[in-house]
């Protein structure tokens, strides 16, 4: 015998289970939706953050390269090893700076794809034997680097910028079109060693330091020679 009980709650006519209605359905794919609307930015968020951290380390592994680099230079009084904007020829763009870093062991070409490469940028080495002994002097970079190098001197300051991402220029609104990370956020890597990850609002002195530059440059740093506007005398030309 059937329970009346269970048979109104469970079964239908003739004693067939009875299924979801539509509007039941209607109404678990609309909180299924709503859990999505929330999850999925929080997700691509979280994903975007680590993909940044990710680009942070490999600039402060150049930034590492680069200190080395210039401080061997400076013991040794060697011309050749220096800091990339105290070159008095042959270094203005970011293929000649590399060169230089693997020419004297401080960085391989293999490492280089992976250091200037992120999300949206893709750079290569061409034109150079990986495996050649003595290392090769001259690279050729192409694709997009996610990094760009600032011609920094001996003489500039500890906050002076030494790289930050591709998709930002010095006191200028992030572009969502810009790679890598568009208008998500930017890195910067400082001539004294620190590296940060910063929002998009901290882009400019307008927008996150009330037009406050001194706020904005402890922050953010300050460009090689006191310079205010980011161009070519500034940073070295990417590919």
């Amino acid at each position: 015998m059937i329970n009346k009980n269970r048979d109104s709650f469970t079964f239908g006519l003739r004693g067939r289970a009875r299924g979801f209605t539509l509007i039941e359905l209607l109404v678990v794919i609309a909180i299924i939706a709503t859990i999505a609307a929330f999850a999925v930015p929080a997700l691509t968020s979280a994903l975007t953050k680590g993909q940044m951290t990710g680009t942070m380390n490999s600039a402060r592994q150049m930034y590492l390269a680069g200190y080395q680099m210039a401080l061997d230079g400076s013991t040794n009084s060697d011309a050749n090893l220096a800091w990339p904007g105290d070159y008095a020829s042959g270094v203005a763009t970011l293929a000649d700076y590399c060169g230089k870093l693997v020419a004297n062991d401080y960085l391989k070409v293999g490492d280089l794809p992976k250091l200037l490469s992120a999300p949206g940028a893709s750079c290569t080495v061409t034109g150079a034997d990986p495996n050649a002994t003595p290392a090769p002097t001259s690279l050729t970079l192409t694709g997009k680097s996610a990094l760009k190098v600032y011609k920094v001197k001996d003489t500039d300051a500890s906050n002076t910028l030494f790289a930050a991402s591709a998709n930002y220029t010095y006191n200028k609104d992030l572009a969502a079109a810009n790679a890598p990370y568009g208008d998500k956020g930017f890195i910067v890597v400082h001539k004294g060693g620190d590296a940060i990850v910063l929002r998009k609002n901290n882009a400019t002195a307008a927008a996150g330091y009330g037009d406050d530059e001194a706020k904005f440059q402890a922050a953010v740093g300050v460009l090689p020679g006191g310079a205010t506007t980011e161009g070519s005398g500034t940073a070295l030309t990417n590919p």
